[in-house]
């Protein structure tokens, strides 16, 4: 009878929803606190950035291993892959505030991306069987909502916690929920899917779908959007820190309700507007093509997001005034956080039912490989040897190149559906 406990489309959605809020709110804990945390253990800006690298090499390194597990997994398999990483990135979560120096972190920072790396690869495929089909986009939109939400509360939580209790406290209460609640995952009844009948390895997988044209042109656009989106959220409030001199604290919480507030409007309406758009696609295309239109709608949206964000981001950089950074701020992150749904529906409608987990892994696999996997690291290294403003100018040349790639996919996109509908 417990394993019938969440067998409902929309609480499989709120419970993974809510885990995926966990998943972020460890993951930029550590932005929130790492002013504290350099001074302390005695880091370059280089060695800050190191540590986010560190975390991406663990999340990426293993997550095409988890995707490949999550497609050959039988009944019930993929909710224990998650449960056993959301246990993995919660403990290490945890003992990262014991770390002291910088090799323990470092190590303990690679842990919590292993755990992340199962859960971020599975999740959205069991969100992508459990939705209708008219509304795939809005649900993946609410799933990624947890995105600038969780990541905003681990700002917050991180700076009002460090100011109240230290650095290392931060961690213990960030890491904390999520080993409460793993074993909740082993009481999703897991939807159907679609399978093959002989199952691809994951090297077979990964030729497959790099050789599928929209969804390559797909993820190198994210992997560009992924560089500029992952430098600038770890190094944000760093650098209102040293360029207005701001509290610590107060820049990681002040950075955080910004955060929110864009995400949470921006993840919204993405979903909407990705459901809009690939309707608009879908009128007048035969059964066969409706997979192909929704991701070509939902990929338009994404050049869209990217193109809006890239002079807002120059603009909030630029600004003399920490007010101006935030005014802003404030509808670059609603630009940027618009294609957090889309680009997922449009990744995940351009492969077969059976290579949807694969697809998934091996696109977080790219993103962080030619992504945010350097730009911590990489713009840390520059504002050691220039300013931190100097290393954030990066941020909207790459969001530019975002918006050029996928802009290029959308039109391939709306060229193939047109041929396909004269036929």
């Amino acid at each position: 009878m417990v394993a019938t406990v969440i067998r409902r489309p929309s609480t499989i959605l709120v419970l993974l929803t809510a885990l995926n809020l966990l998943n972020y709110l460890d993951r930029f804990v550590l932005s929130a606190v790492l002013t504290k945390v350099q001074d302390d253990l005695h880091l370059t800006n280089l060695a800050g950035g190191t540590l986010s690298t560190v975390f991406l090499i663990g999340f990426f390194a293993t997550s095409p291993l988890f995707g490949s597990m999550a497609d050959r997994a039988g009944p019930g398999g993929r909710t224990r892959l998650i449960a056993l990483g959301i246990v993995v990135w919660s403990v290490a979560t945890v003992a990262s505030g014991f770390a002291r120096d910088f090799w323990s972190l470092f190590a303990l920072r690679a842990l919590v991306g292993v755990g992340e790396a199962s859960y971020a690869t599975i999740a959205p495929t069991i969100i992508d069987d459990v939705a209708p089909l008219d509304r795939k986009g809005r649900w993946q939109a609410i799933f990624f909502t947890a995105i600038p939400v969780g990541s905003a509360l681990g700002y917050i939580l991180g700076g009002a916690v460090m100011h109240a209790a230290g650095w290392r406290a931060a961690f213990y209460v960030a890491g904390g929920p999520g080993i409460a609640v793993a074993l909740l995952c082993l009481l999703i009844v897991e939807p159907p899917r679609g399978q093959a009948d002989a199952r691809p390895d994951l090297l077979a997988s990964a030729r497959t779908l790099i050789r599928l044209p929209f969804y390559r042109t797909t993820v190198l656009g994210y992997c560009a959007h992924t560089f500029a989106l992952g430098g600038f959220a770890f190094w944000a409030p760093k650098y209102l820190h040293e360029r207005y001199r701001l509290d610590a604290g107060y820049a990681s919480v002040r950075f955080g309700l910004i955060t929110v507030v864009s995400g949470t409007i921006g993840t919204l309406l993405g979903g909407w507007l990705g459901d809009a758009a690939a309707r608009v696609r879908r009128r007048g295309a035969a059964d066969r093509d409706a997979d192909a239109a929704t991701a070509g709608g939902n990929v338009w949206l994404c050049a869209l997001s990217a193109a809006l964000a890239a002079p807002l981001a120059a603009a909030a950089i630029l600004a003399p005034t920490a007010s101006g950074f935030f005014v802003m701020v404030l509808p670059c992150e609603i630009a940027v956080f618009l294609l957090g749904g889309p680009i997922n529906v449009a990744m995940l409608r351009s492969v077969p039912p059976e290579l949807r987990a694969s697809a998934m892994a091996l696109c977080i696999f790219a993103i962080h490989a030619l992504g945010d996997l350097w730009s911590p690291m990489i713009m840390g290294r520059v504002a050691d040897l220039q300013s931190m403003q100097v290393a954030m100018s990066a941020v909207p040349l790459f969001w530019a190149a975002a918006a050029i790639v996928w802009w290029a996919a959308a039109r391939a996109s709306a060229r193939l559906t047109s041929t396909a509908r004269v036929r």
